[in-house]
């Protein structure tokens, strides 16, 4: 069976087709959508559509691709683009098929339409310099590819636009078994004029990259004279498009959202324990305490993380009590001294607006063991509390972000951890707590593992 993996970066207006087409085919099984972070629904399009959502773990079409195959449970995986509505309907079988058949090991497509402007204005051109053999593909850009998964895992993934012809290029380099099918007629959108430069200037840096490490690229560098037609332009940044809520309500993920802690089922899964415990016992820094944990974790792939996580149940009524708490204007987010690629998956699962986490460093998919501190934890001069690191500064630095009122903002949580933000928001919430400081400052003690108490209180 094949897994279906959808990039996306807002793709609000077509992911959901995108993934009712994948789902109705017979060769898949799973449909994975990993999301470069969009400030759209896309997420909870793709959700309610029945994919498994995950957050990439870095920007970059590249990084989600690499992030897709090492969350994928079967053996050969598809990229589908989450821009096209419609496929024709044979994609899936035409790519996925000639390797279920084992006739090769990657398939890429090409389609019914002519050619990109970057793809024979600079790609084309460029391999006929370094990779000549490959010009027999008619559109090497082309995003939607099928391989098997122990193939992929083995390449680097580029994080810009030469990841497609970059994929392309190593399994020419592996001596892989490959082919192009043409899937039919496919209107997609074409790039704007003024980021044609930018696609350019990456496509020819992964060709020219690629070739400078092969022992096998032959070329002459005086017909490099085709890199003038490359034009450079400035990066441009994503902008946020939260919605223009006036009122906030925080989460706590850690035995809050979740009926557990990550790393306390991390530790019973991977033997650790001992080194946990040991952590804790010895350290009261937080900061030390969030790069030794993280260091435990090295080695691991995203996937193992994830697959850990959904081991860890939600508390029963968490998504209906988060969709009305959005229908009420509330801006929802997690505030977790847990690690961002977790706390971005709970919220994805649960439709949140935002989450913020300390940021584990991941290399091509796999835990490096560091692990950033984000500014918004450490105290400054507006903090309300005199702790040098404290969910209260995230609480504050949110609230002016978005020109919220402290009073009409809601924190929830069950230790100490909390306890500052419970005390400052303009109402704290005990979840389940069993510290007794805690109850003693929250206006609002749960003690049953539900939210509905909640919705009786955030009007």
């Amino acid at each position: 069976m094949v897994t279906v993996i959808i990039p996306t970066l807002n793709e609000a207006e077509n992911i959901v087709s995108v993934v009712h087409f994948a789902q109705a085919d017979a060769l898949v099984s799973e449909v994975i959508v990993v999301d470069d972070k969009s400030t759209d629904n896309t997420v909870a399009l793709a959700k309610q559509a029945g994919a498994k959502v995950i957050t990439s773990t870095k920007l970059g079409k590249g990084a989600s691709m690499k992030d897709g195959v090492l969350c994928a449970q079967n053996e050969i995986v598809l990229f589908l683009d989450g821009d096209i509505d419609p496929y024709p309907h044979f994609t899936i079988p035409l790519l996925a098929q000639p390797i279920v058949q084992n006739e090769v090991d990657f398939v890429k497509s090409s389609f019914n339409r002519n050619a990109g402007r970057v793809t024979e204005l600079v790609a084309k051109p460029l391999l006929s310099i370094f990779f000549p053999v490959l010009m027999r593909f008619s559109q090497p850009l082309s995003g939607m590819i099928a391989c098997k998964k122990a193939l992929l895992e083995q390449i680097d993934f580029r994080d810009d636009y030469g990841v497609d012809i970059g994929i392309l290029i190593d399994m020419h380099l592996m001596h892989v078994r490959m082919k192009e099918v043409e899937i039919g007629y496919i209107e997609n959108k074409s790039k704007p004029w003024h980021a044609l430069g930018k696609m350019s200037k990456e496509v020819a840096q992964t060709i020219i990259l690629k070739a400078a490490s092969s022992k096998n690229a032959h070329y002459n560098l005086e017909e490099l004279s085709v890199m003038n037609e490359i034009r450079s332009q400035m990066e441009f940044a994503l902008t946020e498009d939260m919605p223009e809520n006036k009122k906030l309500i925080l989460f706590d993920m850690d035995n809050t959202l979740l009926k557990g802690r990550f790393i306390d089922a991390f530790a019973e899964k991977y033997g650790a324990k001992k080194e946990i415990m040991d952590i804790r016992a010895t350290e009261t820094d937080p900061i030390i305490v969030t790069k030794k944990i993280a260091i435990l974790l090295k080695g691991k792939s995203l996937g193992d993380l994830i697959q850990i996580a959904d081991q860890i149940a939600v508390v029963d009524d968490a998504a209906d009590v988060m969709k009305e708490l959005k229908n009420r204007g509330y801006l929802i987010g997690i505030v977790s001294d847990s690690f961002d690629c977790i706390t971005n998956h709970i919220k994805n699962k649960l439709d949140l607006h935002f989450s913020l986490g300390n940021e584990l460093e991941f290399s091509k998919s796999i835990c490096t063991g560091e692990v950033k501190i984000p500014s918004f934890w450490f105290s400054r001069k507006n903090s309300l509390c005199r702790h040098a690191v404290c969910k209260t500064n995230a609480m504050i630095a949110i609230l002016e972000k978005h020109q919220i009122k402290r009073e009409n903002s809601i924190a929830v949580g069950d230790s100490l951890n909390d306890m500052c933000m419970i005390k400052e928001a303009g109402m704290g919430v005990a979840f389940c707590s069993k510290d007794e400081l805690v109850n003693h400052h929250a206006d609002i003690v749960i003690q049953e593992t539900k939210f509905e108490e909640l919705l009786k209180v955030a009007k």
